[in-house]
C-alpha cells in the first residue's frame, strides 16, 4: 500500500511539475551617431511561448527596420530608432505580470553609458536619473534560477537522500565545483553545449539519482553510494552548462564580467544552501514528530524523483528528435 501510494505521489508530481528557470530578458541600445540607436531586445523563450514583453520608449521613438530571429531559446529582436534618450521614461510594459527581470545597458557615444535592472515591481526608470546596482543583481538571478529551477532542486534533493550524513559535505561540495567550472568556462571561455543535450542530461541525472536512493534503501551497494562525491562531480559538469543557459541571453557586463560571475554563482551557491538547510530541518522535525513515517517518506520522495527525471528525459527527447 505504500509503494502504490508513493507511486501515485510520484505520477501526480510528473503530471503538474515543468523544469522552469528564472531567465532574464536584456535591452541593449547603442547609440551609432548623435541620437541613433541600434537597439537589440532578447527575451526568454519558456515552454514554446513567449512572454508578453515590450519596451516602452519616450515619445519620439519609433521603431525603423525591425527583424526577428529565435536562437535557441530565445527571442531576438533588432530595430534602429532615432530619438533623444537622455531624458525620459523607459519602461517595459507587462514586466509586472512575470518572474522575469530585464537588464538595460546603453552605450552612449560621449556622455556616460547607462545601465539599470528593471523588475515586476519596479518595471519602468527615469533615464535622467541615478543607475541601479546593474552588476549586483547578478546575485539575485543567480537565487531566482536555483529555487525555480526544479530540475537543478530535484538533483540536489536526490543527493541528499542518498548520501550519509558523513558525506553530504563533501558530494555537495563536489556538485558546487563542478557545475562553477563549467559555468565559468561557458561564460567566459565561450565554451558550450547545445542545449537539448544538456537538458536531456539533466532529467536522465536526476532519474538515476531517485534510482540509487531506491538502491540504498534496499541495501544494495553501488559506486554512487560509496563514492557520490564522483557522481555529483561528474553530473555537476552537465548541471553547470544549464546554469549557464540563464547567462546566455543576457551576457556579462563589459569590464566587470568577473564580478558579475562571481556574484551569479555566489546566488547559485546560497539558493543551493538554503534549500539544503530546509530540507535537513524537515528532516530533523519529521523524526521528533513521527520517525515511524520516516522510511515512507524517503520512498515516496525516491520515486518522485526518478519517475519524474524519466518524464523530464522523455519529453525532451520527444521534443528534441520528433516535434
Amino acid at each position: 500500500m505504500r509503494g502504490l501510494l508513493a507511486l501515485l505521489t510520484a505520477i501526480l508530481i510528473c503530471a503538474g511539475a515543468a523544469a522552469h528557470e528564472v531567465r532574464p530578458a536584456y535591452l541593449e541600445l547603442t547609440e551609432t551617431q548623435p541620437d541613433e540607436y541600434e537597439v537589440v531586445w532578447k527575451q526568454p523563450v519558456l515552454d514554446g511561448r513567449r512572454l508578453k514583453l515590450d519596451p516602452v520608449f519616450p515619445d519620439g521613438c519609433e521603431r525603423q527596420n525591425e527583424r526577428l530571429t529565435r536562437p535557441g531559446s530565445t527571442l531576438v529582436t533588432r530595430w534602429t530608432m532615432a530619438c533623444d534618450l537622455s531624458t525620459g521614461t523607459l519602461a517595459v510594459d507587462g514586466l509586472d505580470r512575470t518572474l522575469t527581470d530585464v537588464f538595460l545597458r546603453i552605450d552612449r557615444m560621449e556622455t556616460e553609458d547607462f545601465s539599470a535592472l528593471l523588475r515586476p515591481g519596479a518595471s519602468s526608470i527615469d533615464l535622467g536619473g541615478p543607475q541601479g546596482a546593474a552588476t549586483l543583481s547578478y546575485f539575485r538571478i543567480g537565487v531566482e534560477h536555483i529555487i525555480f529551477g526544479y530540475d537543478h532542486l530535484l538533483f540536489v534533493l536526490g543527493l541528499v537522500l542518498l548520501v550519509r550524513p558523513r558525506q553530504l559535505l563533501a558530494t555537495v561540495t563536489a556538485f558546487t565545483v563542478a557545475h562553477s567550472i563549467t559555468l565559468a568556462a561557458s561564460a567566459l571561455g565561450s565554451v558550450s553545449l547545445p542545449g537539448p543535450p544538456v537538458e536531456i542530461t539533466i532529467a536522465m541525472s536526476i532519474a538515476l539519482l531517485g534510482a540509487e536512493a531506491i538502491y540504498r534503501m534496499r541495501d544494495r551497494e553501488t559506486l554512487a553510494q560509496t563514492r557520490p562525491w564522483l557522481i555529483a562531480f561528474g553530473f555537476g559538469l552537465v548541471h553547470g552548462f544549464g546554469f549557464a543557459g540563464a547567462l546566455s541571453e543576457i551576457g556579462l557586463p563589459p569590464g566587470a564580467e568577473v564580478m558579475a560571475l562571481l556574484l551569479f554563482n555566489l546566488g547559485v551557491e546560497a539558493g543551493q544552501v538554503a534549500f539544503v538547510l530546509v530540507l535537513l530541518a524537515l528532516a530533523w522535525m519529521g523524526r521528533h514528530l513521527y520517525r515511524p513515517g520516516g522510511p515512507a517518506v524517503r520512498t515516496a520522495a525516491a520515486y518522485a524523483i526518478g519517475i519524474t527525471g524519466s518524464y523530464w528525459a522523455i519529453e525532451r527527447i520527444a521534443a528534441t528528435f520528433f516535434f
